[in-house]
């Protein structure tokens, strides 16, 4: 068997078994409703995948690397940490000695899938992207959206390489 046949077995297998809080989330789609959907996907695309709990709203949340970055997935639209209607993935970029909203203003400018802020308080960036998954996403359809993830985490590492931080004295 191929490793593709073996991730789709995977992926039958882990949709199959999806609470019943995903009732609402066809069986074959990748829905927010159904985290450990999300998880397996992304597992049988390669990727690392641990599932857990948001701190501060206990909604589900995924940890995750791509293109030499940890970021984080978090679940959007929930009803008590439950029946959640869309995925943000996340990373946040600590403080270099560059970062400011003139720097987010000039990736955003470029950008068409991500969006880049800046936390005045501890002067990190925050790099997101938003997907609505209301109807189910199809596994293509999520495969792509997580190629757009990372593709956008490889064109960050390229960003800040042309925009270094001063040299420390």
């Amino acid at each position: 068997m191929g490793s593709k046949a073996i991730a789709a077995l995977v992926m039958a297998t882990a949709l199959a078994s999806a609470p019943a809080a995903a009732a609402d989330c066809p069986s074959a789609l990748i829905c927010a409703s159904n985290p450990a959907g999300v998880v397996a996907s992304l597992q049988a695309q390669g990727f690392k995948a641990a599932l857990g709990r948001s701190d501060s709203t206990g909604n589900p949340k995924i940890t995750s690397a791509a293109a030499g970055y940890d970021y984080t997935i978090f679940f959007y639209g929930c009803d008590k940490g439950e029946n959640c209607n869309s995925l943000g993935f996340s990373v946040t970029f600590s403080d270099d000695g560059t970062n400011s909203t003139q720097l987010a203003n000039e990736w955003n400018k470029d950008k068409r899938f991500s969006v880049m802020s800046f936390d005045e308080s501890d002067k990190s960036l925050m790099m997101t992207y938003d997907v609505s998954t209301v109807g189910g996403l199809t596994q293509v359809n999520f495969a792509d959206v997580v190629d757009w993830w990372q593709t956008m985490l490889g064109q960050a590492r390229v960003f800040f390489d042309a925009h270094p931080a001063p040299k420390k004295k």
